[in-house]
């Protein structure tokens, strides 16, 4: 028995995911809609070819539909201040939400670090596209030695921002940063992001800087190396340019962190290629997005059906 879903945003990343869904969790769920405003969408078109129904006019006609009582996750792929709107309307009806978008009403979940610590909560936040890319990385450091500063920067394809994307810049620096430090382990973060109008698009590049106070470079690099392989199994585009980079830290970097005594910098350079489920690979950010957001997907299903059956 599949769990039925259904998801609110037919643009970019949203139809990422619907096309994602069929291909590789036919099994496990069932997109019962997509969910747009634009009835001319390239995504709700593809729905129709699919056989899932297009609604398009928003999260009023999502709660109308004759399934909807049917469907237990809904996910949205709109924007930070619609997520807010579509979470008020739906809270009432009891649905678990998995939020794409860097609104950061529910705790924050990044698959290879917290999957399961928050498979309860009504509304989980999948942080944003840059987050996903390096909080793992922040967290591999974490493990071996404390991270005194944290600093990630997430370049992308101009093409593959869609409005949603553009509109959340200072969502997406605030909640990154947040969860550098919640989930990566780091004392404090910062995220930049960065939108490449080159043509052809490039691929996404992601950096991670990080400050830590012990010579511990086998086993920061060990740990790193162990993470890139973990993200892999569901983003195989997933891999880091070369190898990890230490150096020891000047004293104006020092003035970034309280810690007394000699520093490392350590500097891992990633690239993420997408899968071109609906971008081309191009479009990692979408990638890494989606598929950590159908981790999550996949892990409240089984939950759910672990309770049903106990």
């Amino acid at each position: 028995m599949t769990t039925k879903v259904a998801i609110i945003g037919s643009g970019n990343i949203g139809t990422d995911l619907l096309i994602k869904i069929k291909r590789l969790a036919d099994a496990e769920l069932e997109t019962v809609a997509l969910v747009g405003i634009d009835p001319d969408s390239d995504g709700l078109a593809r729905a129709k070819r699919l056989g899932i129904d297009a609604v398009s006019n928003g999260v009023d006609g999502l709660v109308a539909h004759p399934r909807f009582d049917e469907i237990e996750i809904v996910f949205d792929a709109t924007s930070a201040k619609a997520h807010e709107h579509n979470e008020k309307i739906l809270r009432p009806h009891g649905k678990k939400l998995i939020d794409l978008t860097p609104a950061a009403i529910g705790p924050y979940v990044v698959p290879p670090v917290n999957l399961t610590e928050h498979l309860d909560a009504p509304n989980i936040n999948m942080v944003t596209c840059g987050g996903q890319a390096t909080i793992p990385i922040v967290a591999a450091i974490s493990r071996v030695t404390k991270v005194h500063w944290a600093e990630i920067v997430a370049s992308i394809s101009s093409k593959s921002a869609g409005p949603g994307t553009r509109a959340n810049i200072d969502e997406f620096t605030e909640t990154t940063s947040k969860a550098i430090e919640l989930i990566g382990g780091a004392t404090r973060g910062k995220a930049i992001i960065i939108l490449n109008p080159a043509d052809p698009p490039v691929i996404m590049r992601d950096t991670v800087l990080a400050l830590v106070g012990e010579d511990r470079k086998d086993e920061i690099v060990a740990s790193v190396q162990e993470m890139v392989a973990t993200v892999q199994e569901y983003v195989p585009g997933y891999t880091l340019k070369q190898e990890v980079q230490f150096t020891e830290v000047t004293e104006s970097m020092a003035t970034l962190t309280d810690h007394t005594g000699p520093l490392w910098k350590v500097a891992v350079f990633l690239e993420v290629k997408g899968a071109a489920h609906y971008l081309p690979e191009y479009a990692g950010n979408l990638d890494i997005m989606t598929s950590a957001a159908l981790q999550v997907a996949r892990a409240v299903a089984a939950r759910t059906k672990d309770q049903v059956t106990a």
